[in-house]
């Protein structure tokens, strides 16, 4: 029986998909768990496995198209078999069960075959040639990786994305020492270049145009003094190991208690109501190559602050090298943009929606202060909270920070 394949959604934000790339073409077997193609959400690029076998009787999206989430891609069935009655069974935007999508992630185990496995480590098929994914290439020759020493998990062996994110990083490369240019000398002029709009830089310019445009954004900056911070920071990785706590650490746990005082800050605007969210999620925005995602710490108020720093670290990692699950950013109540660690010390964040505040933290530095009527070396960091005035008066806003300043100055407190 003919089946549907349609665009799975795979993010709370995604509303459509975009297909980069088939790797079958219609008339060819398909096998379950076969890649057939390349697909970017507006949090990732990902390979889809079939989820049923048969024959690829009709592609609906070419490369290069665009499909709303459930939308359908292409027609698998048995080969003679009459598709027209799903042609004709009216608008491709179809409603998927959850987690029953016919195209599924890589991220789903798939059971490899043997490999042969010479001397010096190389892996290559019984036919000597490396197969691996158009994706999985073009990743593994960004990270410098050689394809022959990666095993695959994919169909027949296949390398797949989820083997070159597993493959441990290349070593790296010699630095040959660059020459300098003589005096005078003559640079040709650099080229224009027209970028066309990745998925995810697609959906950033949608959803923050549409909060600048939608949520009346006002702002609130306030300085922390952070000696007692550093010094409680300080003692931590010294009495513990495990993991090397960050100031960002203490600035997710210290907002996560202010939360739960000042719930308004923790809320969503709705058309007829304001929504105040009973769990504190608190995204945390992380930069990646393309662009910008936002993993969340659940429960952040009920975690300790070693629990937050590892989570934060894991969901980092997993950001970094595209094995986020879509659990792992979506659904943030309020959300942390850091920007310390570039030496920034004051910014403003559009607020992401439908959240109803941001927090923009500036870096940790050592400044002249007064104290006692002396002038001595003091830490401070700036904050600044963007705030949606639908939600967030003024007075609400400046009640939180005044509470994060409490809790930063005095930390001991976030541990009772």
């Amino acid at each position: 029986m003919a089946i549907k394949i349609s665009m799975p959604k795979l993010s709370d934000t995604m509303t459509e998909g975009h297909l980069v790339k088939w790797l079958k073409k219609e008339g060819d077997r398909v096998e379950a768990s076969e890649i057939i193609a390349e697909a970017e959400s507006d949090k990732a690029t990902m390979e889809l496995e079939a989820y049923d076998s048969g024959v690829l009787l009709k592609i609906i999206v070419p490369e290069g198209g665009k499909v709303p989430v459930g939308g359908t891609l292409a027609i698998i069935g048995e080969k003679g078999e009459d598709i027209s009655p799903l042609l004709k069974s009216g608008p491709v935007v179809e409603t998927l069960p959850s987690g029953d999508s016919p195209l599924i992630p890589d991220s789903l185990p798939t059971v490899p075959k043997a490999e042969a496995i010479s001397a010096d480590g190389l892996i290559t098929s019984g036919t000597g040639r490396i197969k691996a994914s158009p994706l999985a290439r073009k990743l593994a020759a960004e990270r410098g990786l050689d394809l022959r020493r990666i095993a695959g998990s994919g169909t027949a062996g296949r390398i797949i994305v989820r083997d070159i994110n597993a493959a441990p990083a290349a070593a790296p490369a010699a630095v040959t020492a660059a020459v300098p240019s003589a005096v005078g000398q003559v640079v040709a002029d650099r080229e224009d270049r027209n970028l066309p709009l990745s998925t995810m830089r697609t959906a950033i310019a949608k959803r923050l145009t549409e909060s600048k445009n939608t949520a009346p954004h006002f702002y609130l900056t306030m300085d922390i003094d952070m000696d007692q911070a550093v010094e409680f920071r300080t003692t931590l990785n010294t009495l513990q190991t495990e993991v090397k706590i960050s100031y960002n650490d203490l600035i997710i746990k210290a907002t996560a208690r202010a939360l739960t005082r000042h719930p308004m800050v923790n809320a969503s605007f709705q058309e007829q109501s304001i929504f105040q969210h009973g769990r504190v999620d608190i995204g945390v925005a992380v930069a990646i190559e393309d662009g910008l995602i936002t993993p969340v710490v659940r429960q952040a108020d009920r975690k300790s602050i070693l629990e937050i720093s590892q989570e934060v670290r894991t969901l980092a990692e997993k950001s970094r090298t595209r094995k986020l699950l879509p659990d792992d950013y979506t659904g943030s109540t309020f959300t942390i943009s850091n920007l310390g660690m570039y030496d920034i010390t004051h910014f403003t964040a559009i607020i992401n929606p439908p959240e109803a505040a941001i927090l923009a933290v500036g870096s940790v530095r050592r400044i002249p202060v007064v104290r006692e009527n002396q002038v001595v070396p003091g830490w401070r960091m700036q904050v600044t909270l963007s705030c949606d005035h639908r939600v967030v008066d003024g007075a609400t806003g400046a009640l939180f920070l005044q509470e994060l300043k409490r809790l930063l100055e005095n930390p001991v407190a976030m541990l009772l």
